[in-house]
């Protein structure tokens, strides 16, 4: 049951995926590149350096209000946020304040018990990103930290939730629907290092609030949350009091610990940016024309491919997966939708491979296979997973084809009465089972039957060899 006694609300920062800063000329494509060499008097804060807005990344912001059905205002302006910090060359941090570009909306999850729930967005601003701290540590002297500016003035969009989750796992899923949402509508790559960051605020009702500032996952988020929650209702049960307070997430550790005193509003100082105009961009959102977003191409899916409601909803969570489904549909979409959901991206994942590590027509030689009647489900298993240690690499043309995976193995299928001597063999060395069988314990035969198959390495149908079996077991009683 949810407990409704956890107030929770999320502030994201998302990476707009520009080719350049959110207010001058350098690249964003920095990584792996050396520290300080995407820079510029601009977003190095040099004195005399005057701001140019990125066009492209109002454009993005106005997509995804558009996508999560917030109203566009008629003035939106910068302001500045004035805060010292050694990755804040200026000073001061250009973001929005009190007239966003974007306000009041809605994104609807499954609750914990399944059913719809709208979460209320209160706002989307535009800000530029601060630089980067490296952290350092040496035997021969007391750590120091680095400024790496390459990250100084990229543009992010910060989505504010009002309070309405109520629990950590909520919480997830809205980060997850979220992040599949700015997948679709391709201004949010995931895979950029610091393309997400969270800061989550959280409190049991009646007390104060609490922030857990710059988590970096979604399984971080939820295991901050669980973690604050079980530490503010211990401070409760010994009667007291929880402090407003921001807070440090140690992913390593899985705990929070105390950070500083929570800021106000009026700590930042906030005033209206002077070298940006204000931005009037409310007539652009009716000439954004928006994708296919994840709950439409659910609903396609298992209209369009006939599958069912769980798979439709693993294969649309992901822009890449639901792309690679319908790359290998063709075959047969209900075996497609089993071996790619359940089976291909459990394989994927105990490898730490990506869905484009794989080949198409790989797995669409494979999933052909399967319909054809050629290979067992079980034989398929081991196809796929020798095919995907080849294609563990760069080189993905080193991976098979199915098709020859299984001549070289010996994989094909074959009838149960093809495996007569086996079977003979098991009922000869199995005599226990065998006579559990014959005492009416009709469960025996699933494990001659195992032995079968284990002998065989999964070639026979288990349908075709139970019937098998009990022939075979029938006429040795006889």
């Amino acid at each position: 049951m949810t407990d409704k006694t956890v107030i929770i609300g999320l502030e994201i920062h998302c990476q707009l995926n520009t080719k350049t800063k959110l207010f001058c000329g350098c690249s964003t494509d920095f990584q792996g590149d050396e520290p300080n060499t995407h820079v510029c008097p601009i977003c190095l804060g040099l004195p005399g350096a005057m701001p140019r807005l990125n066009k492209q990344a109002v454009l993005y912001a106005l997509k995804v209000a558009k996508a999560l059905n917030l109203t566009v205002p008629e003035v939106s302006e910068f302001s500045r946020k004035n805060y010292f910090y050694p990755d804040l060359p200026k000073g001061y941090q250009i973001s929005q304040y009190d007239k966003p570009i974007a306000e009041k909306g809605i994104m609807e999850i499954d609750d914990d018990e399944g059913h719809p729930k709208n979460i209320r967005i209160t706002r989307i601003h535009l800000e530029e990103d601060p630089g980067r701290l490296v952290h350092k540590t040496s035997r021969d002297r007391a750590g120091y930290s680095l400024v790496d500016y390459n990250r100084s003035s990229i543009p992010l969009i910060e989505i504010v939730t009002e309070p309405d989750l109520r629990s950590p796992k909520e919480a997830r899923r809205f980060l997850n629907k979220l992040r599949s949402t700015l997948e679709y509508l391709e201004v949010f790559d995931g895979e950029r290092e610091g393309s997400i960051r969270v800061d989550a605020n959280i409190s049991i009702k009646g007390h104060n609030r609490v922030e857990c500032k710059n988590i970096s996952s979604y399984k971080g988020v939820e295991k901050a949350l669980n973690f604050e929650i079980t530490r503010q209702r211990n401070l409760i049960r010994r009667g007291q009091r929880i402090e407003q307070e921001t807070r440090h997430f140690q992913e390593g550790r899985g705990i929070t610990t105390s950070s500083r005193s929570k800021e106000d509003e009026n700590d930042y100082r906030y005033f209206p940016e002077p070298d940006l105009r204000p931005l009037r961009v409310s007539g652009w959102v009716d000439d954004i024309v928006l994708p296919e977003l994840p709950d439409a191409r659910r609903e396609r899916f298992m209209t369009q491919y006939g599958i069912s409601d769980n798979h439709a909803r693993t294969l649309t969570g992901d822009l890449k997966v639901a792309n690679f489904y319908e790359s290998v549909a063709d075959a047969d979409p209900c075996i497609a939708a089993t071996w790619v959901a359940d089976i291909l991206l459990g394989e994927l994942n105990y490898r730490s491979m990506r869905i484009d590590d794989v080949p198409v027509m790989n797995i669409a030689d494979l999933i052909t296979l399967i319909r054809d009647d050629t290979i067992t489900d079980k034989s398929g298993v081991e196809v796929l997973r020798t095919m995907l240690d080849q294609c563990m690499g760069e080189d993905t043309e080193a991976c098979e084809m199915p098709a020859d995976i299984v001549t070289r193995m010996g994989l094909t299928k074959a009838a149960g009465d093809d495996f007569t001597a086996v079977i003979q063999e098991v009922i000869t060395t199995n005599p226990d089972a065998v006579a559990d069988y014959r005492a009416g314990k009709k469960g025996a035969i699933n494990f001659l039957v195992g032995q079968v198959m284990k002998a065989t390495r999964g070639r026979a149908d288990p349908k075709e060899l139970n019937l098998a079996m009990a022939a075979a077991l029938k006429e040795a009683e006889d």
